[in-house]
This record gives C-alpha cells, sequence and structure tokens, in this order.
C-alpha cells in the first residue's frame, strides 16, 4: 500500500490471477451480447454470462454484492449503469449496456460494453463508439512516452474529455454529448473497488502518481444529453435526469515497469493500444 488512499499494488503473479479473471469476464460479456438480440429478456443475458463464469469455475463479482440480486448489470436506454436483469424484453433500436465482473482466487475483473440494437438510431451508434473510443483514449493515457507510464491518473480524465470536446455535435442532433461526473472508474483488484477514484473529466486534482502494481478500471459513462443522473426506487439503477440514452464501456488495466496490460481485453488491448501509438505489455 502506499499514498493518503492506501492503493494496494499488486505482484506480477497477483496481475496474471486477475487476467485470468479477465478473460473469464471477456467470455462472459461475449456470450451476453451474443444473446442480446430484440425478443430476448434482460434476465437471458444474465442467465448467458452466469453459465460462462460457472464453467470457468470463477465467481461473479456483482452477485451479492451489497444484496445485488443478479450476475451482471443491463441497463437500457436512460439507464447508465447498475440496471438490474429482469423480465424485459428488448426491443430493435435499444441501447444496452452491460456490466460484468468475476473473481478467479479471490482476484477481481470487471468490463463493460454498449451495443446497439437494430434497427439503431445513427446518434446512438455515435453514443456507443465514442464511449469505446474515450475510454481506450483514456487507456492508452496511461502509458508514458517511449514505455513507462505517464505520471499522475489524471491523465485518464483529460483524454475521455478531449475525446468528447472533439466529436461533432452534430452526430447529435446538434446537441453535445455529456460525461456522466456522479459515476466514475476505480481500482481494482483483491476487492472489486479500491481507491483510487478515476475520473472521466478533466480536475485541477492531478491524482496518485502511477505506479508499477496498480490495476485500475477506465469506465466513461457519455449520454445524448446532460450528465446529472438519479437512482430509481429500486435502489440500484442510474438512470439520466433528463432521460437521455447512455452508454457504459469498462477495462480493467494493469500497469507495470513494462507499461499497461489490458486484462480484460482478449489481445491485451493490442490492437486499440497500437493504433493509439502505445505498445501494450503483457506480463509472463
Amino acid at each position: 500500500m502506499f499514498g493518503r488512499e492506501k492503493i494496494e499494488l499488486k505482484t506480477p503473479e497477483q496481475v496474471l490471477l486477475m487476467r485470468r479473471a479477465g478473460l473469464v469476464v471477456a467470455d462472459a460479456l461475449a456470450a451476453a451480447r451474443a444473446a442480446a438480440v430484440p425478443g430476448a429478456t434482460t434476465a437471458d443475458l444474465d442467465r448467458a454470462a452466469a453459465a460462462v463464469i460457472a464453467d470457468a469455475g470463477a465467481q461473479p463479482s456483482f452477485l451479492g454484492y451489497h444484496d445485488y440480486p443478479a450476475t451482471i448489470c443491463v441497463s437500457v436506454n436512460d439507464e447508465v449503469v447498475h440496471g438490474i436483469p429482469s423480465g424485459r424484453a428488448l426491443e430493435p433500436g435499444d441501447v444496452v449496456s452491460i456490466d460484468c465482473g468475476a473473481i478467479v482466487e479471490g482476484w477481481h475483473g470487471d468490463s463493460a460494453l454498449t451495443l446497439v440494437l437494430p434497427e439503431a438510431d445513427p446518434a446512438d451508434v455515435a453514443l456507443a463508439e465514442l464511449t469505446e473510443r474515450a475510454m481506450w483514449d483514456g487507456i492508452a493515457a496511461l502509458a508514458g512516452e517511449g514505455g513507462g507510464l505517464a505520471d499522475r491518473l489524471a491523465v485518464v480524465g483529460d483524454a475521455v474529455e478531449d475525446a468528447v470536446a472533439a466529436t461533432d455535435p452534430a452526430l447529435n442532433g446538434g446537441v453535445p454529448f455529456g460525461i456522466v461526473q456522479d459515476y466514475v472508474g476505480h481500482g481494482i483488484g483483491s476487492a472489486m473497488h479500491q481507491p483510487p477514484d478515476v475520473l472521466n473529466y478533466r480536475s485541477r486534482d492531478r491524482g496518485p502518481k502511477l505506479r508499477a502494481g496498480m490495476c485500475l478500471a477506465v469506465e466513461p459513462m457519455i449520454t445524448r444529453g446532460g450528465h446529472a443522473t438519479e437512482v430509481l426506487d429500486d435502489d440500484w439503477t442510474v438512470v439520466t435526469a433528463d432521460g437521455a440514452r447512455a452508454a457504459h464501456w469498462e477495462h480493467s488495466v494493469a500497469l507495470h515497469d513494462g507499461g499497461i496490460w489490458v486484462l480484460t481485453a482478449v489481445d491485451g488491448g493490442a490492437a486499440e493500444l497500437a493504433a493509439r501509438g502505445v505498445t501494450v505489455a503483457p506480463l509472463g
């Protein structure tokens, strides 16, 4: 541990366990994504992900967490995060965000994605694509020039905000895209949520110094309207206050002496990071 927030530093062996958890999450998300078709229920997606996690001999991170009742979160349209799977049937054109976590030998992986069902509104597609792009820009910012690590954690929020600012509002009918501020990324490791907070927007507080052994969940949430949110009566589901549609993308990232490694991406983030001038640095 170090610093004011007692950030957990992982050994290379612990990072490798988190990589195993991350790959289980990737497989579970792939199964849930394949199940996400018009007419399927959000509970169908939950069952698909739960089966993959069980078959891998892993445990779900979300089930029972503060009494959360499901394996994954499925948030639809104006729901930002923490949507509880149910008998709700998906409809054509829905924006569907799926968040999943898994545990292997006490170590966590956490990842999320957003898809838009056909027939898709082009503005919803632009929203999902922007959120994914902003996530990868934030992840790439963790890497220092010429390898190694960047200086301070705030580079993530800088990169996400820059990605949103650079996106033409015409893609959203002339309305600027908004960045949710009430919910942010986090440290991850022996617990699903740990210090430090990983902001998705620019801040004067530059955050902790980046160090080898840190593992971070980078997860921008972006809307087609404002940034304000509300929590529904189920005490879980977060929605946009203005009813605008929202998207959520997330990956868990390990920082080490050689650079960064995306633990929940099957290729370790190689393709997306290479497109941003960063070489992925796997361990082992």
